[in-house]
């Protein structure tokens, strides 16, 4: 039976039970590398971890693919996958989103998700198809056996940058405007309480609706403009993103005290954070309740275990930011 979380940093209580449905929300393309016939084959390559540099597709079925790309995904990816309303998928702005990612993430998604107007609407060999035609578009070797429509297969074959990442300039350091409580407040309580919304009500269950109510403040006529899925997806790209703010020199605690950004601790349970939203993001790109419930305990485990040591002291307010 899973433990489930109310809110962000609260004790966990039971729930009905879930099961965790597998596969969750893993996105994309494997193959049999050179693939032999018989009833072995597929156990033996789910077992072989690969690269995309590996010829992990035929060039028959990236023909197959682009056919579909530019059928159903070149309006908002770009005739030559460069990106235009939509990110490019091919190129280094794709391989520094995808590296090191199994292509099983790749394939679901696109499953799942695309196209964007009409998501869902792709069979899973037409996804393969696609990242196959990806993968040539990206100059990575075709092989002699086709991209394996397998999820255990396709999570041992993982994206790889054609080439070290480009060196970036260091980004300019920030100067903190609010305390960590009102970061806290702000963004992370929030948004950890839309993924937790989940628990009860159904995302899918959420339409967006534009209400134009008169009187209505900007907060209520807006407050139905995305989706419930959408909510999820953006709730929990903001938790990840915030934990680096947990992390910046300067910033104070609510009483004043420095945040311990140099303590080991610290950092950990701030990776801890970006970790749990990161797997809240995966959970909700599945558009799976179950899965995103599941995701809420890790996203409720992160809370508590910097709480437990930074918050919830003998000593009140006047101990946080201090280890217990």
């Amino acid at each position: 039976m899973a433990s489930s979380f109310t809110r962000c940093g609260q004790r966990p209580r039971r729930v009905r039970s879930f099961s965790l449905v597998s596969g969750i929300c893993a996105l994309v393309v494997v193959l049999f590398g050179s693939a032999r016939s018989g009833p072995f084959s597929t156990a033996v390559y789910a077992q072989q971890s690969r690269t995309v540099k590996e010829g992990v597709y035929t060039a028959t079925q990236a023909k197959r693919g682009e056919a579909i790309y530019k059928d159903r995904c070149a309006s908002c990816h770009g005739a030559t996958l460069g990106g235009e309303a939509a990110p490019a998928l091919a190129g280094d702005a794709f391989a520094d989103v995808w590296d090191k990612q199994p292509l099983s993430d790749l394939v679901n998604k696109i499953q799942i998700l695309m196209p964007a107007n009409t998501p869902g609407q792709l069979t899973r060999p037409q996804a393969v198809d696609v990242v196959a035609y990806m993968l040539q578009v990206g100059r990575f070797p075709a092989g002699s056996a086709e991209l394996s429509a397998d999820e255990a297969v396709l999570k041992q074959v993982t994206v790889a940058a054609t080439q070290p990442p480009s060196s970036r300039k260091k980004a300019p350091s920030s100067r903190p405007l609010g305390n960590l409580n009102q970061v806290m407040r702000g963004i992370l309580f929030p948004s950890s309480n839309l993924i937790f919304d989940a628990q009860t009500a159904d995302p899918a269950a959420r339409k967006a609706v534009s209400s134009a109510t008169i009187g209505a403040t900007l907060t209520d006529r807006f407050a139905g403009l995305y989706s419930g899925w959408s909510l999820v997806d953006y709730a929990s790209v903001a938790l990840a993103e915030s934990a680096s703010l947990l992390m910046i020199p300067g910033r104070r605690c609510e009483n004043g005290k420095p945040v311990p950004v140099d303590r080991p601790d610290w950092a950990k349970f701030s990776e801890e954070l970006a970790a749990a939203g990161r797997a809240a993001y995966k959970a909700s790109q599945s558009r799976n309740q179950e899965a995103v419930i599941e995701a809420t305990n890790q996203v409720a485990e992160s809370c508590l275990n910097c709480h437990s040591v930074y918050r919830d002291g003998r000593g009140g307010a006047a101990s946080r930011c201090l280890p217990q």
